[in-house]
């Protein structure tokens, strides 16, 4: 499998004190809506490979691969946030497992990977939906929407 490098979109632009801290988010699609999670909890993205099926496993594992010598379980996030769409993922978005209470190699299959970019706090909105721990927030971005999801609480 083929590692990628992310590209990113850190300008060095001058930021006011008032703007709120700022974290970086990798961008990506499912089905027709931009998502993102902290880049902080992303160790890399590989090209979607062979999945081997886990009997009995909930709907939203589409299987495991073996990764470096590491078994890791691949989540579809489309089944988890009940987007319904029938696109291909090609891509998996690998979590680094010391970010996870279980410490379990996981992975969410995506269907495209956009890039790296600075957020300030201050550009978070919170979700206009009811409370869901999954959800971090909404990020307007160039007139469209970008969800902030939190792959900690994604599959709890």
């Amino acid at each position: 499998m083929r590692q990628d490098s992310i590209t990113t979109d850190v300008a060095e632009e001058d930021v006011e004190e008032d703007s709120g801290k700022e974290v970086q988010v990798l961008e990506f699609k499912l089905g027709p809506e931009t998502y993102c999670v902290d880049i902080e909890y992303v160790s890399e993205i590989v090209d979607k490979g062979q999945l081997t099926g886990v009997p009995n496993a909930p709907n939203y594992v589409d299987g495991v691969m073996d990764l470096r010598g590491r078994t890791t379980s691949i989540i579809n996030p489309k089944t988890l946030l009940n987007i319904d769409d029938d696109g291909e993922s090609k891509r998996i978005v690998i979590f680094d497992p010391g970010k996870f209470e279980d410490e379990a190699a996981t992975g969410w299959l995506v269907d495209e990977v956009y890039q790296v970019v600075r957020v300030s706090e201050n550009e978070v909105e919170d979700p206009p939906m009811e409370k869901d721990d999954s959800i971090e927030g909404i990020i307007k971005r160039d007139g469209d929407l970008v969800v902030w999801i939190s792959p900690v609480h994604a599959i709890e």
